[in-house]
């Protein structure tokens, strides 16, 4: 097996186009590393980078502690999985399973061997006769995989493999791929666009945005301790809530968010130092869906709304409505995902299915400001990351 290593890796395109821009990161040995980030953040290219198909500007790609730089792709000793299976027609299931084999003039019985193997792990024994136009499309990506597992690589590069299925599909073929890398333990760095597929596929996740990274960590750290704006919008299904707040000192600290005054939670461990101290006045508040209470508990601080839209799940509602506004800060529809003047920023609420609100309603709901999260107004970063950097250096000795 291998690791993988990109250090300061750099992609400019002709015309000027950045889409890496000093990229550096690891995926250890048998780990499943996900990448990804909104369409065109650089993500595919860095996968095409280390599978030796793209060129970097810049920077070195390790596989198995060997820089590959300027190694054709044949003998990087990786595996590709691209998002539109990429089958030869004219060849059967077991032919193209076989193809790569035989170009490496392996033995007729070790290549049946091989490929009848991993047929079987991937439900495919039955199948090996037919052409790929025979096939589903959820066959089609099983026997994709199949070409790529039995070539036995060090490394798997997988591009949106499943994003051409329809949503069952895509359930059932994720937990396929996580069986597969439990049984094989072969180090894989998938590319995708969908949170939700990184957040059940990745032991790690690197969030990418406009050719940078953004965050490297595991789901539960993205999901409850993201070091920026970009990543606590990006992570999490729906998306976080957000709205320029202020600080107030009215006898005790408390949040001005539109009309509304929320004590702080004293010491809570949630809260930043400086906000706490009353170093920082200004700061984006961050409030994921599921942390508005329905019915709303009375030692908890309240907001009451019209609905706007519901969305009825099953088991959640999901209650659309207008996010707080102060009229004194245009500034502040910014944090909301708008931009114009005129514009309505929603937040959204999730309750239980049995809430009995509908569009046009009014509704009160429970804050839980435990679950909050602070940002910079400025520099978009956690603020509790800005504290962590502050107590850094306050520690460094200054020279004499």
């Amino acid at each position: 097996m291998a690791e993988v290593e990109l250090h300061h890796v750099r992609k400019v395109f002709p015309g000027g186009s950045v889409a890496v821009d000093d990229v550096s990161l690891t995926a250890l040995d048998e780990e499943f590393l996900v990448l990804v980030g909104p369409s065109g953040c650089g993500k595919s290219t860095v996968l095409r980078i280390i599978a030796g198909l793209e060129d970097e500007t810049s920077g070195t790609v390790s596989i198995g502690g060997t820089v590959v730089n300027g190694m054709p792709p044949k003998q990087r000793d990786i595996a590709m999985v691209f998002q539109n299976y990429a089958l030869y027609p004219h060849m059967s299931v077991e032919e193209n399973m076989a193809f790569a084999l035989r170009l490496r003039h392996l033995p007729h019985r070790q290549i049946d061997e091989l490929v009848l193997d991993t047929a079987r792990v991937l439900g495919l024994d039955e199948l090996l006769g037919r052409k790929p136009k025979t096939l589903s499309g959820g066959q089609r990506q099983r026997v994709a995989m199949g070409r790529a597992i039995v070539r036995q690589p060090r490394v798997f590069l997988m591009d949106e493999p499943l994003s051409n299925l329809d949503a069952k599909l895509r359930v059932a073929m994720r937990a396929e791929l996580r069986r597969l890398h439990s049984q094989h333990r072969v180090t894989t760095v998938y590319v995708t666009h969908d949170q939700i597929e990184a957040m059940t596929l990745g032991d790690r996740i690197v969030v990418m945005d406009q050719g940078r990274l953004q965050q490297i960590g595991t789901p539960h750290q993205l999901y409850h301790d993201p070091k920026n704006i970009f990543v606590a919008g990006f992570i999490g299904a729906p998306g976080m809530n957000f709205a320029r707040a202020r600080l107030r000192e009215d006898g005790t600290p408390a949040l001005a968010v539109g009309d509304h005054r929320w004590p702080l939670p004293a010491g809570h461990p949630n809260v930043p130092h400086s906000l706490a101290g009353g170093l920082a006045t200004a700061v984006v508040l961050g409030l994921r869906p599921d942390a508005f209470v329905w019915p709303a508990p009375a030692d908890r601080p309240h907001l009451r709304v019209t609905a706007i839209g519901v969305e009825a799940l099953g088991h959640e509602n999901h209650v659309l409505f207008a996010a707080p506004r102060d009229e004194d800060d245009p500034g502040s529809q910014l944090w909301a995902g708008v931009d114009g003047e005129d514009a309505v920023p929603l937040w959204t609420a999730k309750v239980d299915a049995h809430c009995p609100v509908m569009p046009g309603e009014e509704i009160t709901f429970g804050v839980n400001l435990d679950a909050a999260h602070y940002f910079d107004p400025a520099s978009q970063l956690s603020m509790s990351a800005h504290d962590v950097q502050a107590e850094q250096a306050e520690a460094i000795p200054t020279p004499a």
